[in-house]
């Protein structure tokens, strides 16, 4: 099955792809339920996500433990309609035609869970405004 060409396509970017862009990814393709496309990659991916990201999504009921920290390609990027780098100053190729956001977060990096959960809550606040900016109610 062909997924449809008016589905968007949304990229989430740090520098390791092991907390914000995951927990964005995660958040984004819960709450879009198959109606948009969602990746993540850093420019210098870790080895594995942060566990403390995987405990505050598993709090929520998402299941991180599939997932891995993926390398940012050029293709990731043309692929995707929207690209969000989260405020960890990530140099993304340019291409015409896309929409650039930054989101500058705290890095959950070393944080005890009761930090990293604030940090959850407002990428989960930022990623439900997008989905509505993306599908909007009549869609």
């Amino acid at each position: 099955m062909t997924q449809a060409a008016d589905v968007p396509e949304v990229l989430f970017v740090c520098v390791h792809n092991a907390g914000r862009s995951q927990m964005a990814a995660a958040l984004l393709d819960h709450h879009a339920a198959g109606r948009v496309r969602v990746r993540s990659a850093g420019s210098a991916p870790a080895d594995e996500i942060n566990p403390a990201v995987r405990a505050v999504m598993a709090e929520l009921g998402l299941d991180l433990s599939k997932e891995f920290p993926k390398p940012l390609t050029g293709e990731a990027v043309q692929a995707a309609d929207v690209v969000i780098t989260m405020g960890c100053g990530d140099v993304c190729p340019v291409f015409p035609g896309k929409r650039y956001l930054d989101w500058q977060l705290d890095d959950p990096a070393g944080q005890p869970i009761e930090s990293v959960r604030p940090i959850r809550d407002e990428i989960d606040a930022r990623v439900r405004a997008l989905l509505a900016e993306l599908l909007p109610a009549d869609a």
